[in-house]
């Protein structure tokens, strides 16, 4: 379990910096220099392969996620079927008897 953890990590520090990396829809590279259409690394340029690396990656995530979430739950209820079962005490406890105040004694 401890390997899906690390797994996960990396794949979410991956993932963050992956997403950063990609330019927006209005930040060409071609803007800069006089606002052309095209950037410079072509239309398609590199963004074909970011958006596939990003793909993977966020699948990745959601399979260890998902592996994470049903390890966890699997767990949590063997834990609580291992745990006994409170039982009522066999003999109940006798309390103690208070002193009580005398009854006021009635006028003839």
């Amino acid at each position: 379990m401890s390997i899906i953890v690390v797994i996960h990590v990396l794949v979410c520090v991956a993932l963050i910096l992956i997403v950063l990396l990609q330019a927006g829809k209005g930040a060409e590279m071609g803007a800069a220099f006089g606002g052309a259409s095209q950037t410079i690394f072509g239309s398609a340029g590199t963004m074909g392969f970011l958006s596939k690396l990003t793909t993977v990656a966020a699948i990745v995530f959601m399979i260890t996620s998902l592996l994470l979430t049903f390890s966890s739950t699997r767990r949590a209820s063997t834990v609580m079927k291992e745990r006994p079962a409170p039982t009522a005490p066999s003999v109940p406890s006798e309390m103690p008897v208070q002193p009580q105040a005398p009854a006021p004694e009635q006028k003839k």
